[in-house]
């Protein structure tokens, strides 16, 4: 079957191509600069009463196409919408840009075409337009096929299933407004939008192994980033910057599932003279506001779990809910009392490098799973969040907290450590961590504590990927990249 297939679109390519040339040799360019379109096909649907018996061009794919006689009737589409087009050989005006009544045999279904007519009825009472110039604007050399075989050939072929499936046009227009929204908002509470390096010296902000490149005019190996800027936005709280935001690229060159993704957009954000307290409030809001403009609603289905962001938040304890469900005390218990829990539970990780606060993040992400939440995970260990401010009740944990929904995190907050000392300090335990192989601990950034000698306020930071959206939609996060990242294929298919 799918030989046949192949065999169908050579032939339809080849049969095209020679339409191709006798275009070209009628003196018609396939493939004009510009279209004289003057309107937009749902503006005609909307307001008829207002465009009926007038003269327009409109412009679009043609998508259906039949003829009677000495009567073609076709269908074409642009992003507002369809309309039909109505041709009748003795309606058409000598027009050397413009096709005949006999060289319309030349069009086929998915070319783009250009349309002069009058706006009126068919006799079925069918707004048309009744065509009075046909011009070619794009040769299509392949059918639009009716459906997509897999979700390879979805993602490897967007631009098919955006023409083909209307429902993946809605969640892209439905992505942009998740981002636009939260623009709009953090606007609204006085932000400023910044952009900060996406190529770094030193990568920082995140536990996660870089994409490494080369810049040719330095010399140097630089790193595409791994958080939103999150040293550079502080370095902005030093220079005195009240609030600042970016919503941009982020690359982690790491593991794909239905979570995870190596390119993806993500925002940050950073308020000075606030801590993680008040970012809770901030941050509760900042979510009901986007699901409620981005979907219009806040309550979802995710993985099986009824999440409502509109109800009162929870509350949970990293180390307690670790302690319920697995009987091991993350702040006593050492290493191999981990490993031998982590046996027990079969839960697989990965041993290089492996040490304690990669074995306590295990654990977490086993008991993360029961967690309906919306909620904010609080009381980590210091180990774990190198950046965040010590707690004053117990210097053993940080003042942090993650956004919880449907078993996972959705956003991190927290107090950013502004004391250089115990920042040198940290950064210096996870040097350690890396010499011993761990390739995500982070790395020590000099430039950085030297910034917070010269003095940070008190300052709350939090960043949410697109993995958010991804599960208020409650699909895999693949599904939501208009062209997630696809191993590159041969030119088998373009013959």
């Amino acid at each position: 079957m799918e030989d046949s297939l192949k065999s169908n679109l050579i032939g339809q390519r080849k049969i095209r191509l020679e339409k191709l040339e006798k275009i070209k040799s009628l003196g018609v360019n396939p493939y004009p600069a510009k279209s004289e379109r003057d309107i937009q096909i749902g503006e005609i649907k909307r307001d008829f009463d207002n465009y009926e018996g007038k003269i327009h061009t409109v412009a679009g794919r043609i998508t259906g196409w039949r003829t009677h006689g000495k009567l073609t009737f076709a269908d074409i589409k642009d992003q507002t919408g369809s309309i039909q087009i109505i041709v009748k050989s003795d309606w058409l005006e000598n027009d050397k840009e413009s096709l005949s009544w006999e060289n319309l045999e030349l069009l086929d279904l998915a070319d783009f075409i250009e349309v002069r007519g009058e706006i009126g009825k068919s006799k079925s009472g069918e707004i048309s337009i009744l065509a009075k110039g046909v011009k070619l604007l794009t040769k299509s050399l392949r059918p639009i096929p009716r459906k997509l075989k897999n979700k390879e050939q979805k993602f490897r072929r967007r631009y098919i299933d955006l023409v083909i499936n209307p429902e993946s046009i809605k969640l892209f227009e439905r992505k942009a407004r998740f981002w636009e929204v939260q623009r709009e908002y953090l606007k609204k509470e006085g932000f400023m939008e910044v952009e900060v390096p996406v190529l770094e010296t030193v990568t920082g902000g995140a536990d996660a192994k870089p994409f490494i490149t080369h810049h040719n005019a330095l010399d140097l190996d630089v790193y595409l980033r791994i958080s939103t800027g999150e040293l550079w936005q502080k370095k902005l709280m030093v220079a005195g910057l009240p609030k600042t935001f970016e919503i941009g690229r982020v690359f982690r060159n790491e593991g794909m599932d239905a979570e995870h993704l190596q390119d993806y957009t993500a925002l940050e954000f950073y308020s000075a003279y606030s801590d993680y307290r008040e970012g809770m409030e901030l941050v509760r809001e900042l979510y009901r506001f986007v699901a409620e403009k981005t979907f219009g609603t806040q309550k979802f289905t995710i993985r099986g779990f009824e999440v409502d962001l509109s109800k009162d938040w929870e509350t949970y304890d990293f180390v307690a809910i670790i302690k319920e469900q697995t009987d091991i005390d993350i702040l006593s218990a050492d290493l191999g009392v981990m490993e031998n829990k982590l046996r027990e539970l079969g839960i697989v990780y990965d041993q290089k490098g492996f040490n304690l606060t990669r074995a306590i993040d295990n654990l977490w992400k086993y008991c993360r799973k029961q967690i309906a939440g919306p909620g904010f995970l609080i009381n980590v260990p210091v180990t774990m969040e190198p950046l965040a401010k010590r707690q004053a009740e117990n210097p053993a944990l940080v003042e942090r907290f993650q956004v919880i929904i449907a078993g996972s995190e959705n956003g991190k907050g927290f107090s950013e450590l502004n004391d250089p000392l115990d920042q040198a300090g940290r950064f210096a335990d996870q040097a350690k961590l890396r010499e011993a192989g761990d390739e995500e601990a982070q790395r020590y950034d000099y430039e950085f504590v030297e910034a917070l000698e010269y003095g940070m306020p008190p300052t709350f930071g939090f960043g949410v990927s697109e993995r958010l959206f991804s599960f208020l939609c409650d699909k895999p996060a693949r599904e939501t990249q208009i062209f997630p990242l696809m191993r590159p294929k041969g030119n088998e298919n373009l013959s």
